[in-house]
């Protein structure tokens, strides 16, 4: 039986982060740094937001872990949204960089 990982991010990430959270290059990412997976266990992940503005650590929560706890290549991750965390950038992709970058 595959283990299936349900991981939980918070509700105040943006539309752009969300989209990068849920990628299968990021699944695959958080398969290769984290051996196991434990209910309640925290990875705080970076996403990329190009050159339109900065990006806090995203604190992903482990919610549930069906099956075997070991996280190999064979191992399903759901993504959920959770209560806000206090994560978001404060950045807008329209708007336009400063005259001091």
């Amino acid at each position: 039986m595959a283990t299936t990982v349900t991981v939980s991010y918070p509700a105040d990430v943006s539309d752009w982060e969300r989209d990068q959270l849920t990628t299968d290059h990021m699944r695959a990412y958080l398969k290769r740094s984290n051996d196991h997976a434990r209910e309640g266990d925290t990875w705080d992940v970076f996403v990329d937001v190009g050159c339109c503005g900065t990006s806090p650590d995203i604190p992903l929560r482990v919610e549930h872990v069906a099956g075997d706890a070991s996280l190999d290549e064979t191992a399903e991750l759901a993504f959920v949204e959770r209560e806000a965390a206090g994560v978001d950038a404060g950045w807008d992709v329209q708007s336009e960089a400063s005259p001091e970058n």
